[in-house]
């Protein structure tokens, strides 16, 4: 199958602004059409290990951007999802992150087949390790260095599973870096090719970092949850890798799912399944390497 990256350059400007094309994520088929001036090189560096798609298919979704024009807001980008806007524009130079966040609102209102959990994921030997956090607590920062030191990444922002099952579905794509979080990924994986760094949106400067070749090329291999580690990132702690009992860490879960409501009894009985098959713990840490040696040390015990 292509790639994003197996198109020229220019053939891949052309065809985004024009009838747009096919992409696989994960479990989704997004159909991506964009016209939006600066765009298509970011994108293609960020998306170059994932499936080209034919258009004779039922996609997921098909989202658009495109640029519009405001007397007092200057040039901006209009994000839609099957003809429909979900949001006011936003500025232009922020496009990337406008689609990125685009593609995570589809994901998180359209499809409740799956329990839809606020979680990064990762694996190694078979076995995944489930990450569930609110805002600002490091998250998408400690998967991001896991998936650059041996673990598969999954994904860092859904944690998706099928009702009833305790296996993570794969969704791997880029790491939307935020803050400080982009020097220190920077210092911690200096070979990594982020993107463009992205000031003044409602998140503060955000910056990409793609997806390992090796996690996308695995998209299609779930994996059971062994561990859940709930981390919070705290300046000058120290590091605390504590056990947590089944109770805490189901109540715990359930408050970082998106749909559990809308699920119901299904949504239940797949948090409890997690719980009793997974080991649950609650890490600070203010230090990256440590907290990913002591995470690599859990996977080892």
């Amino acid at each position: 199958m292509r790639t994003v990256g197996s198109l020229a350059p220019a053939s891949f400007a052309s065809l985004l602004a024009a009838e747009g094309l096919g992409v696989r994520i994960g479990p989704f088929d997004f159909h991506v059409r964009a016209r939006v001036s600066g765009l298509a090189q970011p994108l293609q560096d960020l998306y170059r290990d994932y499936p080209l798609l034919d258009r004779e298919r039922v996609f997921s979704a098909h989202v658009a951007m495109r640029e519009t024009w405001r007397l007092r807001g200057g040039r901006r980008v209009r994000f839609s999802v099957d003809g429909r806007t979900p949001h006011d524009d936003m500025p232009r130079g922020q496009a990337l992150a406008v689609l990125e966040w685009g593609l995570n609102l589809v994901v998180a209102l359209r499809f409740h087949g799956f329990l839809m959990l606020h979680a990064a994921a990762v694996e190694r030997n078979g076995r995944a390790l489930l990450l569930p956090a609110a805002p600002g607590h490091g998250k998408t920062t400690l998967c991001a260095a896991l998936a650059h030191r041996g673990w598969r990444l999954l994904s860092d922002e859904f944690g998706l599973l099928r009702p009833g099952s305790p296996d993570i579905v794969p969704v791997p794509r880029p790491m939307p870096l935020k803050n400080e979080s982009i020097a220190v990924m920077r210092a911690f994986v200096p070979e990594a090719r982020l993107g463009p760094t992205i000031t003044g949106t409602i998140k503060g400067t955000v910056a990409h970092l793609p997806a390992p070749a090796a996690s996308v090329a695995r998209a299609a291999e779930e994996a059971p949850v062994a561990w859940v580690v709930f981390p919070r990132w705290e300046a000058g702690a120290r590091l605390a890798l504590e056990p947590i009992g089944a109770a805490e860490a189901f109540l715990a879960i359930a408050s970082n799912a998106f749909n559990y409501e809308t699920l119901g009894e299904p949504a239940f009985d797949t948090v409890r399944r997690i719980t009793e098959g997974a080991r649950c713990y609650r890490l600070v840490y203010a230090d990256l390497d440590e907290a990913v040696a002591a995470l690599d040390a859990l996977a080892g015990g």
